[in-house]
């Protein structure tokens, strides 16, 4: 099964970048934040509903790599994806592309952990699971209730 790609665009403002004329490298991570939670909400999983829920997604590392630099004015799509999960945790692969161009910007691992209300870990919510296409956690078995035929 081919993962889901999410894309959010943005256009760099000039008060984005640095004295040498290019986004500041640190402006990277609030463009990946910026489109990690617009996945969620496309997903209707908002942080607010998720805390709700009793439990919190929490980033424990990103991995970035930069590529080339993006400049005022560029309009950039940020893409995420899904590339791996364990039972607690995932990663989004996410990258930025100049539009214009189509010219890598940055690329992210972006590792996550699923804690409770008081900061343990949680093995995956259903509600994750059940947006992001994994196997749900309790799946009826064959006379729990369900349709067989």
């Amino acid at each position: 099964m081919t993962p889901e790609i999410f894309e959010s665009t943005h256009k760099v403002r000039p008060y984005e970048c640095d004295f040498y004329g290019h986004v500041n490298n640190a402006i990277y991570l609030n463009y990946l934040e910026f489109a990690r939670m617009e996945t969620l909400e496309q997903k209707q999983l908002s942080l607010p509903d998720l805390k709700t829920m009793g439990f919190m997604i929490l980033i424990r590392q990103i991995d970035i790599r930069y590529k080339s630099p993006a400049l005022a004015g560029d309009q950039i799509a940020i893409r995420t994806r899904l590339k791996e999960y364990r039972q607690a945790s995932g990663t989004f692969f996410q990258e930025i592309v100049r539009v214009a161009d189509q010219r890598l910007l940055i690329e992210a691992d972006v590792t996550w952990v699923v804690v409770n209300l008081a900061g343990r870990p949680l093995p995956i919510p259903d509600p994750i699971r059940r947006a992001f296409g994994l196997p749900l956690r309790h799946q009826p078995a064959r006379g729990d209730g369900g349709d067989e035929r």
